[in-house]
C-alpha cells in the first residue's frame, strides 16, 4: 500500500512539472499557468490557461516590458468531503510574468472564457 501511495505521489509530481512551472512569490509557494502568445507588427494576443480560477480572483498589470497576471485558485469545494486520493491540480496563489517584445503596449481587451484568460495588447507610440 505504501508503494502505491509513493508511486501516485511521483506520478502527480511528474504531471505537475509537465503542465505547470512551480516558483515562489514573496517566499510563498506559487505556480505559473501556461501561456500562448502570438505577435504581429502591431499587436499581441495572449491566452493564459486558468481552469478553476474565478475571474474576480485575477489581476492583470503592465509593468516594464512585461505583463503580470496574479491570482489564486482555491481548493475545489465542489469535490465534497473525504480522503484525497489524487491531487494533481495546483492550488493557491499564482503569478506569471510574461516578457514582451520591445515596444510600448497598452491592454486593449481582456476576456475570461472557458477557463482561459485572453488578452489583446496593442502597440502605441
Amino acid at each position: 500500500m505504501l508503494e502505491q501511495a509513493i508511486e501516485r505521489l511521483h506520478s502527480a509530481d511528474r504531471l505537475q512539472r509537465q503542465l505547470f512551472h512551480v516558483g515562489h512569490l514573496d517566499n510563498a509557494p506559487c505556480w505559473q499557468p501556461p501561456v500562448d502568445m502570438v505577435a504581429n507588427e502591431h499587436e499581441l494576443g495572449l491566452l493564459i490557461a486558468l481552469p478553476g480560477v474565478a475571474p474576480q480572483r485575477l489581476s492583470v498589470s503592465l509593468e516594464s516590458q512585461c505583463i503580470v497576471v496574479r491570482g489564486e485558485r482555491q481548493f475545489g469545494p465542489n469535490l465534497g468531503t473525504g480522503v484525497i486520493v489524487r491531487l494533481e491540480i495546483p492550488y493557491g496563489r499564482f503569478e506569471r510574468r510574461i516578457g514582451l517584445p520591445d515596444a510600448n503596449y497598452r491592454l486593449a481587451d481582456m476576456q475570461f472564457e472557458h477557463g482561459c484568460l485572453r488578452l489583446h495588447l496593442e502597440q502605441h507610440p
